[in-house]
């Protein structure tokens, strides 16, 4: 399975940069609240990974709660939960890598099918950027990674100033949880 690999150093994002993105973010009649995930919302996190992976472009396997625990715990993630209408719409798994955690890694990033296409991942991105600079200022460079044939989200990480930088080949097993 391949996919490519992007990235935004912080440093190319300029105030007009946030400017365009907090504008767009405002002009949205979704208002979402976010916040960050607990053990208490892991049937939520496992119901917007399922859904969403359902309507993606994406190799899909269903996670479970287990995984999702698992993954919450790590030290270095962090999920972030979009609200919308009194519903959890959306979540960003968020990695932090490197000897200092100075790269921020948009491990996943799902919206449910009712809210996609909405702008609900700008809202999301545009958290993410201001949730970095309060709490993680070692931040020198935001990576994603998409799956080859899923062009939406391609362009849509693309779209907000994201640069290819090259092609990971994973095997199934690469994407399996170490019990």
């Amino acid at each position: 399975m391949v996919y490519i690999q992007l990235r935004l150093p912080v440093d190319k994002i300029t105030i007009d940069f946030e400017e365009k993105l907090k504008e767009t973010v405002e002009q949205n009649i979704i208002k979402a609240k976010i916040r960050e995930a607990k053990k208490e919302d892991l049937d939520s996190l496992k119901t917007i990974y399922n859904r969403a992976w359902l309507t993606s472009n994406t190799p899909f396997r269903p996670i479970t709660k287990t995984d999702l625990s698992k993954i919450l715990e790590y030290p270095d993630t962090i999920f972030l939960i979009a609200k919308v209408y009194g519903i959890d719409a959306a979540f960003v798994l968020l990695d932090f890598e490197g000897e200092k955690k100075e790269i921020a890694v948009i491990a996943a990033l799902a919206v449910i099918p009712r809210f996609q296409r909405r702008g609900l991942g700008k809202i999301l991105g545009s958290y993410i950027w201001n949730y970095l600079k309060q709490n993680h200022t070692r931040v020198k460079e935001i990576r994603a990674e998409v799956y080859r044939d899923n062009k939406v989200s391609y362009a849509f990480i693309k779209g907000i100033g994201f640069e290819e930088y090259e092609k990971k080949v994973y095997r199934k097993e690469d994407f399996e949880i170490d019990n």
